[in-house]
């Protein structure tokens, strides 16, 4: 086969090793975990972390690192091959507005789970809907984040490890916002304790910010996810709820996206 020119096509350069590389200079036996660091500083997951690894595609203080379990020193430079780079780059987010009977996450025995609903015809035909389904956008493609199967609203399903750590990670600081439809007689200082005070399981849950919508509805702002937070925390208080939708997540809103459709995270869009 020959090339546009007419002359034959320029050899790939292959760089043969023969014996490992030497470790780089950062690496330390007693160090943190070199996926661990990456992922701590938001570069991507711990799981796409283990994967730039083995391909060769992460360079600690300038030398390739490919052996996983890899310990550094926690100030080591650490840096990105273009080609892994370009995987980020190509990964979709895709924002749902779950209807109730679907789970968010892993399905148990008779229930569906809401990532069954991304598929061509539900695709948002709205300005910004963004590129068209293809079937690629479903591997690897996991909630950031959980909504409970009577609860409706903003589900984020993403196949980049980088937001679903800054949605869901431990040191988390995304605020989800949601409104609440109640019923019952809300304790005295019930307002007060749903803002903050409540523990749920023996451990105390984070400052919220919940007010009246009008008069039989709450609008909830957390910055947590704890398992029926919301139900849990209104029945501390003599409420009962009847309705939640979650409107917003950081800065990306629920807006006018009809309920069991879906659309592309846009390129200008932070959460």
């Amino acid at each position: 086969m020959t090339s546009e020119e007419g002359g034959r096509p320029p050899r790939r350069r292959v760089r043969v090793v023969s014996t490992p590389p030497q470790a780089p200079a950062t690496e330390a036996a007693d160090g943190e975990r070199l996926s661990k660091v990456m992922a701590g500083r938001g570069m991507c997951s711990r799981r796409e972390a283990d994967e730039f690894i083995a391909r060769g595609w992460v360079r600690v203080d300038g030398r390739v690192v490919s052996e996983l379990g890899s310990r550094i020193r926690a100030d080591a430079r650490i840096e990105l091959d273009p080609r892994a780079e370009r995987q980020q780059e190509a990964r979709v987010t895709l924002l749902l507005n779950k209807p109730v009977g679907y789970v968010s996450g892993q399905p148990e025995p008779g229930s569906t789970p809401a990532v069954t609903l991304i598929k061509p015809e539900t695709q948002w035909a709205g300005p910004g809907g963004g590129p068209r389904f293809r079937p690629a956008m479903l591997k690897g493609l996991a909630p950031a984040g959980r909504l409970d199967v009577d609860s409706t609203g903003l589900l984020v399903l993403t196949q980049d490890g980088r937001i679903a750590r800054q949605l869901i990670g431990d040191d988390s600081a995304v605020d989800k916002e949601y409104l609440v439809r109640v019923e019952g007689r809300l304790a005295a200082d019930g307002l007060a304790l749903l803002n903050h005070g409540l523990s749920l399981d023996g451990r105390a849950l984070r400052p919220a910010q919940v007010v009246w919508q009008n008069e039989d509805q709450l609008r909830f702002v957390l910055r947590e996810g704890r398992k029926r937070q919301i139900r849990r925390m209104c029945e501390l208080v003599g409420l009962r709820v009847v309705g939640l939708k979650r409107v917003r997540i950081g800065r990306v809103r629920l807006d006018d996206l009809p309920q069991g459709q879906w659309r592309v995270l846009r390129s200008d869009e932070r959460f």
